[in-house]
């Protein structure tokens, strides 16, 4: 049986996520595309992400991705510490982002997670 979570989270610049809203689908940031693939994080690897590799960086979006639309597109790979990672090979579509909003921190500085409705 699969353990891994249906749900994962990718960082966008304001930038970034209006282009996703009005294009419908998002090829990747600049580190994306040097490395061929969409980064995501876990919601338990979220903070971790936004803390190291987004530090100081305003107007910062997270977006729900529902990784079971996706398909074969998604590869579980190590990256920090071994830590496996999902990765998207494709770009995101709209259609497979469940959820976004701006990045805020909870009163424990965690991340929250995009509730939609």
């Amino acid at each position: 049986m699969n353990d891994r979570p249906a749900v994962a989270y990718k960082v966008l610049t304001a930038e970034q996520m209006e282009a996703l809203e009005a294009d419908g689908t998002f090829a990747g940031a600049p580190v994306d595309l040097a490395d061929g693939y969409i980064h995501l994080s876990t919601a338990e690897q979220l903070d971790e992400t936004v803390t190291k590799h987004f530090a100081g960086q305003d107007h910062l979006h997270v977006a729900a991705v529902d990784l079971p639309v996706l398909g074969d597109a998604v590869k579980w790979e190590p990256s920090r510490g071994g830590a496996l990672f999902p990765h998207i090979y494709a770009p995101l579509p709209l259609s497979a982002v469940l959820a976004y909003g701006p990045v805020e921190r909870d009163h424990d500085g965690k991340v929250k997670l995009p509730v939609a409705g």
